[in-house]
Protein backbone atom coordinates (compact mmCIF):
# COMPACT_ATOMS: atom_id res chain seq x y z
CA UNK A 1 0.00 0.00 0.00
CA UNK A 2 1.25 3.50 -1.13
CA UNK A 3 1.08 5.99 2.17
CA UNK A 4 2.75 9.08 3.12
CA UNK A 5 6.06 8.40 4.76
CA UNK A 6 4.70 9.76 8.30
CA UNK A 7 1.53 7.98 9.04
CA UNK A 8 2.04 9.26 12.61
CA UNK A 9 1.21 13.24 11.34
CA UNK A 10 -1.73 14.30 13.14
CA UNK A 11 -3.50 15.12 9.34
CA UNK A 12 -3.03 11.67 8.31
CA UNK A 13 -4.23 10.15 11.28
CA UNK A 14 -7.70 12.09 10.87
CA UNK A 15 -7.98 11.60 7.43
CA UNK A 16 -7.34 7.90 7.84
CA UNK A 17 -10.11 7.92 10.76
CA UNK A 18 -12.35 10.34 8.88
CA UNK A 19 -12.37 7.86 6.12
CA UNK A 20 -13.42 5.00 8.04
CA UNK A 21 -15.49 6.16 10.76
CA UNK A 22 -18.82 4.76 9.46
CA UNK A 23 -17.51 1.05 9.46
CA UNK A 24 -15.61 1.47 12.47
CA UNK A 25 -17.83 0.14 15.45
CA UNK A 26 -18.65 -3.35 13.02
CA UNK A 27 -15.41 -3.94 11.10
CA UNK A 28 -13.25 -3.41 14.39
CA UNK A 29 -15.26 -6.12 16.20
CA UNK A 30 -15.38 -8.85 12.84
CA UNK A 31 -11.83 -8.12 12.21
CA UNK A 32 -10.92 -8.79 15.80
CA UNK A 33 -13.07 -11.65 16.66
CA UNK A 34 -14.81 -9.78 19.45
CA UNK A 35 -11.65 -9.07 20.97
CA UNK A 36 -11.49 -5.72 20.92
CA UNK A 37 -14.15 -5.73 23.73
CA UNK A 38 -13.26 -8.20 25.82
CA UNK A 39 -9.80 -6.01 25.85
CA UNK A 40 -11.69 -2.70 26.35
CA UNK A 41 -13.87 -4.93 29.03
CA UNK A 42 -10.08 -5.41 30.67
CA UNK A 43 -8.98 -2.25 30.42
CA UNK A 44 -11.28 -0.78 32.12
CA UNK A 45 -11.25 -3.17 34.80
CA UNK A 46 -7.50 -2.18 35.47
CA UNK A 47 -8.94 1.01 36.85
CA UNK A 48 -9.10 -0.47 40.47
CA UNK A 49 -9.21 1.76 43.32
CA UNK A 50 -10.55 4.61 41.55
CA UNK A 51 -12.59 7.03 42.96
CA UNK A 52 -15.82 5.87 41.47
CA UNK A 53 -18.31 8.60 42.86
CA UNK A 54 -18.62 11.72 40.96
CA UNK A 55 -15.63 10.77 38.73
CA UNK A 56 -14.48 13.20 35.94
CA UNK A 57 -13.11 11.09 33.20
CA UNK A 58 -11.12 11.38 30.42
CA UNK A 59 -11.32 8.90 27.38
CA UNK A 60 -8.46 9.94 24.87
CA UNK A 61 -8.38 8.91 21.48
CA UNK A 62 -12.21 8.19 22.28
CA UNK A 63 -13.65 6.69 18.37
CA UNK A 64 -17.27 6.73 18.48
CA UNK A 65 -17.08 6.13 22.15
CA UNK A 66 -17.03 1.99 22.41
CA UNK A 67 -15.36 2.21 26.17
CA UNK A 68 -18.30 4.39 27.38
CA UNK A 69 -20.23 1.45 28.19
CA UNK A 70 -18.12 -0.64 30.08
CA UNK A 71 -17.28 2.86 31.82
CA UNK A 72 -20.66 3.46 33.13
CA UNK A 73 -21.34 -0.41 33.73
CA UNK A 74 -18.25 -0.50 36.18
CA UNK A 75 -18.42 3.40 37.24
CA UNK A 76 -22.60 3.85 37.05
CA UNK A 77 -21.74 7.08 39.48
CA UNK A 78 -19.36 8.67 37.38
CA UNK A 79 -20.32 12.57 36.67
CA UNK A 80 -18.60 12.94 33.07
CA UNK A 81 -16.76 11.66 30.53
CA UNK A 82 -14.76 14.03 28.41
CA UNK A 83 -14.12 12.29 25.33
CA UNK A 84 -10.71 13.68 22.99
CA UNK A 85 -10.78 12.68 19.01
CA UNK A 86 -8.44 14.15 16.44
CA UNK A 87 -11.15 12.55 13.69
CA UNK A 88 -13.93 14.81 12.46
CA UNK A 89 -15.54 12.33 11.18
CA UNK A 90 -15.20 9.78 13.94
CA UNK A 91 -16.67 12.88 16.70
CA UNK A 92 -19.95 13.09 14.51
CA UNK A 93 -20.27 9.25 14.22
CA UNK A 94 -19.61 9.37 18.63
CA UNK A 95 -22.46 12.50 18.60
CA UNK A 96 -25.19 9.86 17.03
CA UNK A 97 -24.19 7.29 18.68
CA UNK A 98 -24.39 8.73 22.62
CA UNK A 99 -26.37 5.82 24.84
CA UNK A 100 -29.15 7.48 25.14
CA UNK A 101 -30.09 8.66 28.72
CA UNK A 102 -26.32 8.86 29.17
CA UNK A 103 -25.73 11.32 26.49
CA UNK A 104 -26.00 14.48 28.96
CA UNK A 105 -23.15 12.65 30.99
CA UNK A 106 -21.34 12.54 28.14
CA UNK A 107 -19.07 15.51 26.15
CA UNK A 108 -16.99 14.75 23.05
CA UNK A 109 -14.43 17.37 21.73
CA UNK A 110 -12.52 17.36 18.34
CA UNK A 111 -8.42 17.46 19.47
CA UNK A 112 -5.73 16.54 19.04
CA UNK A 113 -4.81 14.51 22.30
CA UNK A 114 -1.15 15.79 22.12
CA UNK A 115 -2.15 19.32 22.12
CA UNK A 116 -5.39 19.30 24.27
CA UNK A 117 -5.69 22.51 26.67
CA UNK A 118 -8.11 20.57 29.23
CA UNK A 119 -7.49 22.15 32.16
CA UNK A 120 -4.32 20.46 34.92
CA UNK A 121 -5.74 18.31 37.53
CA UNK A 122 -8.70 17.50 36.60
CA UNK A 123 -9.84 14.13 35.70
CA UNK A 124 -9.93 11.26 38.55
CA UNK A 125 -9.55 9.00 35.64
CA UNK A 126 -8.01 8.36 32.56
CA UNK A 127 -8.24 5.59 29.62
CA UNK A 128 -7.53 4.91 26.37
CA UNK A 129 -8.41 1.94 24.31
CA UNK A 130 -6.51 1.54 20.68
CA UNK A 131 -5.02 4.66 20.17
CA UNK A 132 -2.04 4.73 21.01
CA UNK A 133 -0.38 2.82 18.04
CA UNK A 134 -0.94 5.67 15.81
CA UNK A 135 1.70 7.70 17.88
CA UNK A 136 5.51 7.68 17.86
CA UNK A 137 7.69 7.14 20.35
CA UNK A 138 8.79 10.94 20.57
CA UNK A 139 4.62 11.60 20.57
CA UNK A 140 4.04 9.00 23.48
CA UNK A 141 5.81 11.31 25.34
CA UNK A 142 4.28 14.12 25.12
CA UNK A 143 1.34 11.65 25.44
CA UNK A 144 2.33 11.07 29.08
CA UNK A 145 3.28 14.03 29.73
CA UNK A 146 -0.60 15.10 29.52
CA UNK A 147 -1.91 12.19 30.82
CA UNK A 148 0.38 13.34 34.19
CA UNK A 149 -0.81 17.21 33.71
CA UNK A 150 -4.29 16.48 33.63
CA UNK A 151 -4.96 13.64 36.09
CA UNK A 152 -5.52 15.09 39.55
CA UNK A 153 -3.24 13.77 42.74
CA UNK A 154 -4.19 9.90 42.97
CA UNK A 155 -5.91 9.80 40.19
CA UNK A 156 -5.71 6.25 38.00
CA UNK A 157 -5.42 5.98 34.52
CA UNK A 158 -5.53 2.71 32.27
CA UNK A 159 -4.34 2.29 28.23
CA UNK A 160 -4.84 -0.09 26.07
CA UNK A 161 -3.48 -0.98 22.65
CA UNK A 162 -2.81 -3.90 19.64
CA UNK A 163 0.75 -5.53 20.05
CA UNK A 164 3.04 -7.33 18.27
CA UNK A 165 3.41 -10.18 20.38
CA UNK A 166 7.48 -11.11 19.54
CA UNK A 167 8.38 -14.77 21.08
CA UNK A 168 4.32 -15.97 20.73
CA UNK A 169 4.41 -19.12 18.47
CA UNK A 170 1.73 -17.90 16.79
CA UNK A 171 2.79 -15.00 15.96
CA UNK A 172 3.16 -15.66 12.33
CA UNK A 173 0.36 -16.34 11.53
CA UNK A 174 -0.88 -13.42 13.61
CA UNK A 175 1.27 -11.33 11.28
CA UNK A 176 0.14 -13.13 8.42
CA UNK A 177 -3.97 -12.02 9.48
CA UNK A 178 -2.96 -8.34 9.90
CA UNK A 179 -0.16 -8.04 7.18
CA UNK A 180 -1.85 -10.40 4.07
CA UNK A 181 -5.28 -11.71 5.26
CA UNK A 182 -7.07 -8.17 6.40
CA UNK A 183 -6.11 -6.11 3.45
CA UNK A 184 -7.57 -8.44 1.03
CA UNK A 185 -11.14 -8.55 3.16
CA UNK A 186 -11.18 -5.32 3.47
CA UNK A 187 -10.67 -4.09 -0.02
CA UNK A 188 -13.23 -6.63 -1.11
CA UNK A 189 -16.20 -6.17 1.56
CA UNK A 190 -15.04 -2.09 2.19
CA UNK A 191 -14.91 -1.43 -2.02
CA UNK A 192 -11.62 -1.47 -2.15
CA UNK A 193 -10.42 0.27 1.36
CA UNK A 194 -7.37 -0.31 2.73
CA UNK A 195 -7.25 1.35 6.37
CA UNK A 196 -8.39 -0.46 9.05
CA UNK A 197 -5.16 -2.72 7.43
CA UNK A 198 -3.05 0.35 8.53
CA UNK A 199 -3.28 -1.91 12.42
CA UNK A 200 -0.79 -3.77 10.51
CA UNK A 201 2.06 -1.24 9.71
CA UNK A 202 0.88 0.53 13.16
CA UNK A 203 1.11 -2.57 15.44
CA UNK A 204 4.29 -3.74 14.09
CA UNK A 205 6.02 -0.21 14.48
CA UNK A 206 4.32 -0.05 18.10
CA UNK A 207 5.68 -3.42 19.52
CA UNK A 208 3.89 -2.82 22.74
CA UNK A 209 3.33 -0.67 25.69
CA UNK A 210 6.60 -1.33 26.91
CA UNK A 211 7.65 2.82 25.67
CA UNK A 212 4.81 3.81 26.72
CA UNK A 213 5.33 2.73 30.27
CA UNK A 214 8.55 4.20 30.66
CA UNK A 215 7.44 7.66 29.37
CA UNK A 216 4.66 7.36 31.86
CA UNK A 217 6.89 6.90 34.69
CA UNK A 218 9.27 9.60 33.35
CA UNK A 219 6.34 11.70 33.34
CA UNK A 220 6.08 11.38 36.99
CA UNK A 221 3.36 8.17 37.43
CA UNK A 222 3.42 5.23 38.86
CA UNK A 223 3.03 2.25 36.30
CA UNK A 224 2.23 -1.46 35.66
CA UNK A 225 2.17 -3.08 32.61
CA UNK A 226 0.29 -6.35 31.37
CA UNK A 227 0.10 -8.53 28.61
CA UNK A 228 -3.39 -9.88 27.08
CA UNK A 229 -3.65 -13.24 25.04
CA UNK A 230 -0.37 -14.03 24.79
CA UNK A 231 0.86 -10.02 23.93
CA UNK A 232 -1.70 -9.76 20.77
CA UNK A 233 -2.90 -6.47 23.11
CA UNK A 234 -0.56 -4.97 26.44
CA UNK A 235 -1.99 -2.32 28.31
CA UNK A 236 -0.06 0.20 31.14
CA UNK A 237 -2.11 1.12 34.18
CA UNK A 238 -1.14 3.17 37.35
CA UNK A 239 -1.96 6.42 39.03
CA UNK A 240 -0.39 9.93 40.09
CA UNK A 241 1.24 9.96 43.54
CA UNK A 242 -0.52 12.38 45.82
Amino acid sequence: MDHPKDIYDPKFVADLFDRCSSNYRRWSAISSFGFIAIWRHQCVARLRGAKTSGAAVVDLMAGTGEVWPHLLRRFPDLAQITAIDISHRMHLEALQKLHGKYADRISHFEADALQTDLPSEQADLVVSTFGLKTFNRDQQAVLAAQIARILKPGGRFSLIEASDPKGWALRPLYRFYLDRVLPQVERFFLNGAHDFSMIGDYTRNFGNCLHMADALRQAGLEVEYKTHFFGCATSVAGFKPE
